[in-house]
């Protein structure tokens, strides 16, 4: 059976991130709610469901990149529980005229929807800012920011580390690829010209992977660009590879590639530089050994370039080398302005990540604590894994209980084991919505920071 082409998972990606705006924007109401919907000033378009039973808790839900629409809940499958529990739900588009990569203008999209719901629905007693994917770093900065408009905050598979190490991390990963498989396009990764340049990029990245896979040397180096991505060694359809099983974790990250992962990503970074007007991110100056040193794989890598005779400390000194990379610096300014967290809380929030995620890589979760941490704000996070591959692959079960822990939080002023994996998966189980995989889980560093 040939293989699926890069645009097909692509496409994929884009539809599990799109989920929560197509499932909660048009799937079947609930027989007991009221639909509302309207324009805000600047054109983006909100939508609330209240029903009938209100129980007087409004979920202010932030959705993920992809197309300005609005949706006020993560799935369809979830927007229906939350309704039947009694929970009101808002959520807007952001702004429909730029980028999706809409931070310009989300986290004030998403505070007009919560004033205008007020106003011509009713008042709550108490708001839960929910965010999902991109959703969960605008969802980051409204428990940030939120102080007096928002109680508590529940992120779900979030981009927390925000975006300027993400395009770092994924053109320090780009970069290793194109400088050993494709050497043409290693001046072409960023100031993209298009969203359709950016997939005629992925494609030849693409298939230089695939023809690199065929021999010891590339499957090394693959794997020396899959640590610089903090790529998961877990694919779906596959049970996890040993710790010791290097050639087995290389081949799960394989098949993330193969299948299409940076026919999203490298997309999606023209749509970052749209909404920055210049290119984000830089390599100018990086020592691409110290990068690998801090990586989770970096045990894995060293294994396959002795196991392939390839000289590993050559190949980061040309990575380093070559280096010259530079960030425009207004845009860079812009970036870390609209799309950073973590600098401090003003309320409770609870992060929920799977383990596996090929997308928002677990480990932006480290990266994110580490911040609030230097904050002094550790005490008001808290969060939790979910033994499972893929980007925001939640059970409404998952979710729900998620949000009972972010109440217990609010009710007790206290944590206490209500967030710990074994409390989350025992309050999972009793909802009877879809089973739950809650784990103890620590995850590693994040390479790519500058």
């Amino acid at each position: 059976m040939p293989r699926p082409r890069f645009s097909t998972l692509a496409a994929a990606c884009a539809t599990a991130l799109a989920a929560s705006l197509i499932g909660s924007a048009t799937g079947a109401q609930a027989a007991t709610a009221d639909h509302y919907s309207g324009t805000l000033s600047d054109g983006a378009t909100w939508i609330a469901d209240k029903p009938a039973q209100w129980n007087g808790t409004l979920l202010l839900f932030s959705h993920g990149f992809g197309p300005t629409t609005a949706a006020d809940a993560p799935s369809a499958a979830a927007r229906q529980a939350l309704l039947d529990a009694g929970y009101a739900l808002v959520g807007s588009s952001y702004d429909p005229n730029g980028s999706m990569w809409a931070l310009d203008s989300a986290e004030r999209d998403q505070f007009a929807a919560l004033t205008v719901f007020r106003r011509q629905v009713g008042a709550p007693t108490r708001v839960i800012s929910v965010g999902q994917s991109m959703g969960g770093l605008i969802n980051a900065r409204i428990a940030r920011d939120g102080a007096g408009r928002v109680d508590g905050s529940l992120g779900l598979c979030g981009l927390v580390a925000g975006g300027v190490d993400l395009d770092n991390y994924q053109l320090d990963a780009e970069y290793t690829l194109a400088t050993f498989f494709d050497p043409a396009d290693a001046d072409k990764l960023v100031n993209l010209g298009s969203q359709a340049d950016g997939a005629a990029l992925a494609d030849r990245l693409t298939k230089a992977v695939e023809t690199a896979q065929q021999t010891p040397t590339g499957r090394a180096r693959i794997a020396l660009a899959a640590a610089f991505l903090n790529l998961t060694d877990w694919a779906p359809g596959q049970q996890p590879p040993a710790p010791g099983d290097f050639a087995g974790q290389e081949q799960q990250q394989y098949a993330w590639l193969a299948q299409g992962l940076l026919g999203f990503i490298v997309p999606a970074r023209w749509s970052v530089e749209q909404s920055a007007d210049g290119n984000t991110s830089w390599n100018r100056g990086v020592d691409y050994a110290g990068l690998l040193h801090k990586s989770s794989h970096a045990k894995q890598v060293r294994a396959l370039y002795r196991d392939a005779g390839l000289d590993l400390r050559t190949d980061l000194n040309r990575l380093t080398r070559g280096a010259d990379i530079s960030a425009d610096p207004a845009a860079l300014a812009h970036l870390k302005r609209t799309s950073t967290a973590g600098q401090s809380l003003a309320v409770p929030l609870l992060d929920i990540h799977t383990t596996a995620d090929q997308l928002v890589p677990v480990e932006q979760e480290s990266a994110f604590a580490g911040r609030v941490r230097r904050a002094g704000d550790s005490a008001l996070l808290r969060q939790a894994y979910v033994a499972r591959q893929s980007h925001c692959n939640f059970t409404t079960a998952e979710v729900v209980a998620g949000l009972h822990a972010v109440e217990h939080r609010l009710d007790t002023g206290r944590w206490d084991n209500s967030a710990t994996s074994a409390e989350l998966q025992h309050s999972a189980e009793r909802l009877d919505l879809g089973g739950a995989a809650f784990t103890e889980y620590r995850p590693g560093r994040l390479t790519g920071t500058r």
